[in-house]
C-alpha cells in the first residue's frame, strides 16, 4: 500500500508541476481495455521523394510543383484505418464533436465521413483527453510517407506556350477515379505495403498542412511563400485543397481540382505525453529515495 501511495503522490506532483499542459488524464490503460486506443502501425524513419503541396509560379507563370527529398527522422505511428463513424459518434455523444450528417452510416467498420477539418481536429483533441496519448492530424508529408505507393504524384509538366494543357491533364487524371461514392467497410480498398488500409479509396483524408502559394526562382528554389490556413490539404485518390469548415466538398468548398467524394480522416499518435514523461521521472526519483 505504501508503494501505491508513493506512486499516486508522484503522479499528482508531476501533474501539478506540468500546469496547463497537464490536461490529459492518465487513463491510457483503462482506455485500451475499453477499445478507445485505435489500432496503430508504426513506420520507421525514412527519406522519401515528395511532390510539394500548393501552387507555384515562376516569373508570373504557373510552374510545376518541385519534387523534393524529405527526411522524416523519427518513427511515425499512424492509425491502421480511418476513424470509424461509431468511434466519432462516441465523441458526439459526449458533446465534444459536431453530429454527423443523417445519411452517414454509423458503424465500427465504416469511416466517419462528411466531417470538416475542425471536426477532425475536435475528435483528435477528445481522443487525446480520453486516452492520455497525443493524437493529431498528420502533415501532408507524413501522409505521403504512410501512403507509400498509394501516394499520387500530382506533378504535371508545364508547357509555357499552352498552360491550359496542365488543367486538361489534371482533369483527365482526376476523372478516371472510381465513380462509386458510397462508403464501404474497412479493407474494401486494400492494404498498402505499410499495412495501412483504404488509402486513396473514395474517402479523402484531412491533413494539418495549409494551402500555400509559392514563388520559385529560375533555379526552382522557393523564394516566397504565402500560407492560407483557411484551406487545408486533403489526400486521397488525388490531392485536394479544401476549405477547413466544409464537410461535403461536392457541395462546394474545394479550392482547386475535382472535389473529394467523402471527407474523413485518420490520426497519428506522438510519443508519450509530457505529463507521462515527467510522472515517470518523479516516480523513479521517489522510489530511489526509498
Amino acid at each position: 500500500m505504501l508503494i501505491a501511495f508513493k506512486l499516486k503522490l508522484a503522479l499528482a506532483c508531476a501533474a501539478g508541476l506540468a500546469g496547463p499542459l497537464a490536461v490529459a488524464p492518465l487513463v491510457s490503460d483503462h482506455a485500451m481495455r475499453h477499445g478507445l486506443e485505435p489500432a496503430m502501425v508504426e513506420l520507421a524513419p525514412d527519406t522519401l521523394s515528395y511532390r510539394a503541396a500548393g501552387e507555384f509560379t515562376r516569373s508570373g507563370k504557373v510552374a510545376e510543383a518541385p519534387l523534393v527529398s524529405i527526411r522524416l527522422a523519427t518513427p511515425l505511428a499512424v492509425m491502421q484505418h480511418q476513424v470509424s463513424s461509431a468511434d466519432y459518434q462516441a465523441c458526439v455523444d459526449e458533446g465534444a464533436c459536431h453530429a454527423l450528417d443523417r445519411d452517414v452510416v454509423v458503424a465500427l467498420d465504416r469511416p466517419a465521413v462528411q466531417v470538416s477539418w475542425h471536426d477532425a481536429s475536435a475528435y483528435a483533441a477528445w481522443l487525446s483527453r480520453k486516452t492520455g496519448s497525443h493524437y493529431r492530424l498528420p502533415t501532408d508529408q507524413e501522409w505521403a510517407r504512410a501512403a507509400g505507393s498509394k501516394f499520387a504524384d500530382d506533378g504535371v509538366a508545364i508547357d509555357a506556350s499552352n498552360p491550359a494543357q496542365r488543367w486538361i491533364a489534371r482533369y483527365d487524371r482526376e476523372a478516371g477515379r472510381d465513380p462509386e461514392t458510397a462508403t464501404r467497410p474497412f479493407g474494401a480498398f486494400g492494404v498498402n505495403e505499410n499495412g495501412l488500409a483504404d488509402l486513396s479509396g473514395n474517402v479523402w483524408e484531412w491533413t494539418a498542412t495549409c494551402y500555400e502559394r509559392s514563388v520559385l526562382d529560375e533555379a526552382g528554389a522557393v523564394v516566397k511563400t504565402k500560407a492560407n490556413c483557411g484551406v487545408r490539404v486533403a489526400e486521397g485518390a488525388h490531392r485536394a485543397y479544401v476549405t477547413d469548415f466544409i464537410r461535403d466538398a461536392r457541395a462546394g468548398g474545394c479550392a482547386a481540382g475535382t472535389p473529394p467524394d467523402n471527407l474523413g480522416f485518420r490520426l497519428v499518435r506522438d510519443d508519450a505525453s509530457f505529463v507521462h514523461k515527467i510522472a515517470g521521472r518523479f516516480a523513479r526519483a521517489w522510489f530511489a529515495r526509498g
